[in-house]
């Protein structure tokens, strides 16, 4: 019987973020989430736990829909989720729930049907198209409070039924207020009730948070508000105050779409105090793009063909300021760059946790940045339930970060001491589109390069952890590592010892393996983390070895020569 006494799942202050605690240790997520309505059948369920443990993964991400548990207004059906819920602990999974309410992709089709249909009760948002028309849009207007009232009364019962049925467990360890939120279709709300607002005054809390905090804002948000800056109005309407734009709109439903989803997070928090986050559909067409796809197909360009109002990061202050029961905003990554997204939502030292994001091997492969680079708390591609072990590539990404996250972990307490990494496929013209990461770490540089072949190169990840001084730990594979003395004295740069580690699968501890050198180091030049299938372009010699526990330690070191010793 687990103790009733252990702390829930909570997060808890490091030097520069946080970490997810749960049942009373540092946790790493090595999520996964499930298709949209997999996780509404605990039948289902039962024909895929077995295959989400065999790819490694941890927690599970799934929905809980507001139309399965509350299908008639005031009665409350928790008896799918309590069988979900104990299907995941008996396969030693922690679950996520994602709260399909109010909102799910920017519409609401999660809703019950006494939702649905009773538009005089609670009325919808409309699109301003052409010609001045108005179109009923397929998502409720957040400018009327029944619908928010019912949504709150929902989201409480849910959490009430959380903490009686787990709390003893933590099997359940976090929760999604919502799902991409905001308005698609326009950029903002052209109901009467939405109009009236948008000629009211901007709240006053809004104007002082904006211009008291303007230097710490992102500077996405800054950029959009030049003209606030340049207008110098401290009162009035929303165009009055910010200037006639689209982006005057998204920051007016920025700021109600943040104040309806704080009501709802506070009002479930006060009944089971877990971790509460929501997540952000991005704007997919920007500077930061990393797709090829069009704009009806990705969803961006401007507010309204992505989520408008949702807590993308020109508008990010506004969701961090304005629902602070959120402990953090969390971006889906598909289509943006992923090293990008990762340092936006690190905002204010908000800690990083990508509920969504793509499942293939270009996607598994960039996990690595999240942890290695930003800290992140846990990451999940989409869609996993319909993938298997043998050919997810999260299965090798996940089983290597699960042999070794207490090291991670320990690292992530320690800023800076950690950097991850990715290489791509090389590009059919032969380009390398994966540029080597150079990072200081004390006294030396490194230059992290795709790993040495005579034939052709493959794609590699990990990350590089400074455990102290001079000595290094490698994790991954298909890099190389190259260390130069940053000493302006220094004469040359070698490496003292090279060795391979075999991770203890009962205490995670590192152990001694093979002392590499030789054809492992090119002879002393640098430390080879190779692939398991080196290619080896004809040559007779097979001087790179595969990849075996994909974890090695190095240590370096440093001459300074006199001129005399020349």
């Amino acid at each position: 019987m687990a103790s009733e006494t252990k702390s829930i799942p909570h997060l808890e202050k490091t030097a520069n973020s946080q970490q997810l605690i749960v049942n009373g240790k540092p946790f790493l997520i090595l999520g996964a989430e499930l298709q949209n309505s997999s996780m509404t059948s605990a039948a289902y369920m039962d024909t895929v736990w077995q295959k989400l443990v065999d790819t490694n993964i941890n927690t599970v991400l799934g929905c809980v829909t507001w139309e399965d548990i509350e299908a008639t207004e005031g009665h409350f059906d928790f008896s799918e989720l309590d069988k979900v819920i104990l299907g995941a602990r008996k396969h030693g999974l922690h679950l996520v729930l994602l709260w399909f309410g109010s909102f799910k992709n920017g519409i609401s089709t999660y809703t019950p049907s006494w939702i649905k249909k009773d538009v005089k009760r609670f009325p919808r948002a409309h699109l301003r198209k052409a010609g001045g028309l108005l179109q009923t849009a397929d998502v409720v207007s957040i400018f009327h409070e029944e619908v928010l009232n019912a949504d709150t009364k929902a989201f409480s019962a849910l959490l009430r039924h959380v903490k009686e049925v787990d709390e003893a467990h933590s099997t359940v360890i976090m929760v999604q207020v919502e799902n991409e939120t905001g308005l698609l279709g326009d950029s903002r709300d052209g109901s009467s009730n939405a109009n009236k607002r948008f000629s009211e005054s901007v709240p006053a809390p809004l104007i002082k948070h904006l211009s008291t905090k303007w230097d710490t804002l992102h500077r996405d948000l800054k950029r959009n508000l030049q003209v606030f800056k340049a207008l110098g109005k401290s009162s009035g309407s929303w165009e009055a105050v910010f200037g006639k734009s689209q982006q005057t709109d998204e920051l007016f439903m920025a700021y109600h779409y943040a104040i309806y989803v704080e009501i709802v997070a506070a009002a479930g928090k006060k009944e089971y105090a877990l971790p509460l986050y929501t997540n952000v559909w991005q704007n997919y067409v920007g500077d930061d793009g990393d797709n090829a796809f069009t704009v009806v197909a990705g969803g961006g360009g401007a507010p309204g063909d992505y989520p408008s109002g949702g807590g993308v990061s020109n508008v990010l202050d506004i969701w961090l300021a304005f629902a602070p029961s959120l402990d953090f905003i969390a971006p889906d990554i598909y289509l943006n760059d992923y090293s990008t997204s990762c340092a936006k939502y690190r905002h204010l030292n908000q800690p990083l946790f990508i509920p969504e994001q793509r499942r293939d091997d270009y996607g598994a492969r960039r996990i690595w940045k999240a942890f290695g680079s930003y800290q992140a708390i846990g990451t999940s591609p989409f869609g996993i339930d319909t993938l298997e072990p043998t050919t997810n590539p999260f299965t090798k990404h996940y089983g290597l970060l699960a042999s070794i996250k207490d090291i991670i972990l320990e690292a992530h307490r320690n800023p800076g001491s950690s950097i991850g990494f990715f290489f791509d496929e090389l590009l059919p013209s032969g380009h390398d589109p994966s540029p080597p990461t150079v990072a200081q770490f004390g006294s030396f540089s490194v230059s992290i390069q795709r790993s040495f072949v005579f034939g052709k190169p493959a794609p590699g990840a990990g990350m590089l952890i400074h455990l102290s001084d001079a000595k290094f730990l490698l994790i991954g594979w298909g890099f190389q590592a190259v260390f130069t003395s940053t000493s302006p004295k220094s004469t040359f740069t070698g490496i003292l010892r090279f060795e391979e580690k075999i991770v203890d699968p009962e205490t995670g501890k590192l152990g001694k393996g093979r002392s590499l050198n030789g054809d492992e180091t090119r002879s002393g030049k640098f430390c080879i983390m190779p692939n398991e299938e080196p290619d080896y372009g004809g040559f007779p010699i097979c001087v790179t070895i595969p990849a075996r526990t994909m974890v090695a330690e190095v240590e370096v070191y440093s001459l300074e020569e006199e001129s005399g010793d020349f």
